[in-house]
């Protein structure tokens, strides 16, 4: 007879194996056979007597603590009419936890036995354990629509704001939720569709008036083609999705991995842990491993979440909400590392010498179980020396060895020398009423310099792996700039008194002592805007070109499988190379790889520019009741129709259009990008301080409209002429467009760097 398992291996086990908790599956596992089973059932009923375990039908489950999103099956209202649910996730050791479903206005109606997706809230009240807001029905998924409502007598319709659709939404009367005309709402269908073919909706959410910061986010969603509805089969098949077992996995629950992450991040897909390398012929060195969400286990290769993940290429993400790659089921659920939460993940174990050089890595598939979910500022404020009651257990062990690793991997990145731009980050925040409430430059700190060196090392060990393993793969490619581009930048350099040195080969460490040389000083933010047009967009590509940005030969994208379609690729590239199961990259992921590198990049550039012009328009709305006030700023872009100032306070981009250029004809000059008067011979050009004045700020385009005051505290010198400049214009003055452009043109680069330099001197 085999030997019968104690209670904690019993325990273990069901933890590692959420899917094989029968007892014909534990009996299994420990092979256990004939009269033994009777032992082990009474074993099970002891633990379940114990509140260690729940017997739900024929199976057992371990208990943990509940996910942040978890399925509920809804009870019968009490005489109160409080609503309350059964977490069908229950792994938490004691007795189950009672949850309170906390219904919005908005809700629909729930009743007994409804299966629902919550996002959950422990809370400590006498009643309940845990507070439910709906995220939806299981099984349901209602389409949606985005519109502007125009009243009815029998209620009203809905206008999508869609550019493709021309068909209008019917609502009833008793379904308007109180929505006003010319409202911009979010409605989903109320049934199928009614009187002339239209499809009925029920509005969930009024937001206002469409210029109405609210309403920002969701119209550059729809403008830009962003799909943010899941089909109804990939809501059922991330439904039906159940956490990863132990199975064909390293156990590495005991590991005291942490996230470290923004304080409002939605998803948690890195964990770290870093310690002294304890092998005698590397003396301080340092051993770090990082660890991924495994999403390739639940988005495997042709399924219905595979084909929508593929279709967004990445998750958009705005100040007031995210579209994300994945449904929350899985993003915000099962593939996000949650404290306390065991979760598949692929892990890479580096080792690096106490200057920070990579002596070698491995990648594993395990299970982990984070022991905290930590945010930037609490990470540096326990280094620093305030640690508060969650970072002070862990300071000595955790975080301080995550910081000495940083400081060697920080020696490496010096002496590499990666582009170093410092362009300061820009942050929007939100009121409850999706007001703006302030616009603030994040904070750079270590912690985040920290996690970013992580993530960058373990890219390098994933793309080094599948070279070596001749695995195809997705690298992220980063090219270097074209020579007319460093040309231009070298004359902007000069001009602002600085040298850009000439080589045959350009390095980035040749930038960096420009930037190095231009810090501090007045010129500082024009080197680093003219360095960041010079660059190239990163792109994915099957074929390695090398990451110029980071001075790297080998990069790919590996951190982030939940928000990019490239790491997922490079997760199941990984699967094929180790051969740890049949869920890696398939026959026809590798045979469109060249054909997912280009639609992937073209996603990522969709979501840049929906997230640029959702920014533009919450800092019009932020700047709309401020018309005639005075700012500060610096000429970040020459055009021929005007230039654009990005002001100091808030970074917002405005046009001080050509026309309002004093009174005379301005010659554009798009090689050395600068505008120079053709009386005055004043030259504006990228970098230059100005003040400038409000004119107009238009919370629906985004568009910001300035005047100029002083240009390097200077007023702007008048000219003879009206100061027009464009097609088929004549200004009046002493000479003609012609005659005056002729001359301008005449003014040679070293002509240019003296008026400038005469002009910031005075």
């Amino acid at each position: 007879m085999s030997k019968l398992p104690t209670k904690a291996d019993i325990l273990e086990w069901i933890a590692a194996n959420p899917n094989l908790t029968a007892k014909r599956d534990i009996a299994k596992a420990f092979g256990i056979k004939g009269a033994a089973r009777i032992d082990l059932k009474r074993l099970l009923k002891e633990l379940e007597a114990e509140g260690h375990l729940e017997k739900r039908k024929k199976t057992y489950r371990d208990p943990d603590r509940l996910p942040p999103v978890s399925v509920l099956q809804v009870k019968a209202p009490t005489p109160d009419g409080d609503l309350y649910a059964r977490p069908l996730e229950w792994h938490g050791e004691g007795v189950e936890p009672i949850v309170l479903i906390v219904p919005r206005a908005s809700d629909p109606a729930l009743g007994e036995g409804d299966r629902i997706l919550a996002r959950m809230q422990v809370v400590h009240e006498e009643d309940h354990n845990y507070e439910a807001r709906l995220i939806r029905r299981i099984g349901t998924n209602p389409r949606k629509v985005v519109g502007i409502f125009a009243t009815t007598s029998e209620g009203g319709r809905i206008k999508p704001i869609d550019k493709g659709s021309d068909k209008e939404w019917t609502v009833a009367a008793d379904a308007t939720g109180g929505a006003k005309d010319g409202e911009l709402v979010e409605a989903e269908q109320a049934g199928p569709a009614g009187r002339m073919g239209l499809p009925r909706a029920r509005i969930t959410e009024r937001l206002g008036d469409p210029s109405a910061p609210r309403a920002v986010s969701l119209i550059a969603i729809h403008q830009h083609g962003i799909p943010d509805a899941f089909p109804d089969d990939v809501i059922a098949e991330a439904d039906a999705m159940k956490p990863a077992g132990l199975s064909g996995r390293t156990d590495m629950r005991d590991m005291p991995l942490i996230t470290i992450d923004p304080v409002d991040a939605r998803d948690r897909d890195d964990a770290c842990l870093a310690y002294p390398d304890d092998d005698p012929k590397n003396d301080g060195g340092h051993v770090i491993w990082v660890a991924i969400a495994d999403v390739s286990h639940y988005v495997t290769p042709g399924s219905a979440l595979d084909q929508e993940g593929r279709k967004r290429g990445n998750s958009s993400y705005f100040p007031d909400r995210v579209v994300p790659m994945l449904p929350d089921r899985l993003s915000g659920d099962l593939c996000s590392l949650h404290e306390g939460v065991p979760r598949a993940c692929v892990a890479v174990r580096m080792v690096i010498d106490a200057h920070g050089n990579k002596i070698s890595h491995s990648f594993q598939r395990g299970l982990m179980r984070s022991v905290a979910s930590l945010d930037y500022r609490s990470a540096q404020d326990a280094m620093d020396g305030t640690p508060n009651d969650k970072t002070a257990p862990l300071l000595d062990d955790v975080i301080r060895p995550l910081y000495a690793a940083y400081a060697a991997l920080r020696e490496a990145r010096n002496r590499r020398q990666p582009l170093d731009l410092d362009l300061p980050e820009r942050k929007i925040v939100l009121a409850e009423d999706g007001t703006v409430q302030s616009v603030n430059f994040a904070d750079r700190l270590d912690a985040h310099k920290l996690i970013e060196e992580f993530m960058v090392l373990a890219n390098v060990c994933a793309a080094e792996t599948l070279i070596a393993k001749r695995t195809p793969l997705l690298f992220r490619v980063h090219e270097e700039p074209p020579p007319e581009k460093m040309e231009s930048l070298r004359e902007t350099a000069e001009a602002a008194g600085l040298t850009l040195a000439k080589g045959q080969v350009l390095k980035t460490a040749q930038l960096n002592r420009l930037l190095h040389d231009a810090a501090g000083s007045d010129e500082a933010e024009l080197i680093n805007l003219a360095t960041l047009r010079s660059m190239t967009q990163a792109y994915y590509n099957p074929e390695n070109f090398g990451h110029f940005g980071l001075a790297l030969q080998n990069y790919a994208h590996f951190t982030s499988p939940i928000r990019r379609y490239s790491d997922l690729i490079v997760h199941r590239a990984l699967i094929k190379a180790h051969g740890w199961g049949d869920d890696g990259l398939s026959p026809e992921d590798i045979d469109r790889l060249e054909a997912t590198a280009q639609h992937i990049s073209d996603t990522e550039r969709r979501s840049m520019m929906a997230e640029r012009d959702t920014t533009d328009r919450y800092l019009a709305s932020f700047l709309s009741d401020r018309i005639g006030a005075e700012f500060s700023g610096r000429i970040s872009g020459i055009a021929r129709f005007g230039v654009f100032v990005k002001l100091d306070e808030t970074g917002a981009d405005g046009l001080i259009p050509i026309r309002s250029l004093g009174n005379e004809y301005f010659h554009f000059d798009a090689d050395a990008g600068t505008l120079m008067g053709s009386d005055t011979g004043v030259i504006i050009g990228l970098g230059q301080q100005v003040t400038v004045k409000l004119i107009e700020a238009a919370p629906v385009t985004g568009g910001i409209a300035l005047e100029l005051l002083t240009l390097q505290d200077a007023e702007l010198p008048s000219g003879s002429g009206k100061g027009r400049m464009g097609r088929g214009s004549r200004p009046k003055g002493k000479g003609g467009p012609k005659r005056n452009a002729a001359k301008a043109k005449k003014k040679d680069a070293k002509t240019k760097r003296k008026v400038t330099r005469r002009r910031r001197n005075g």
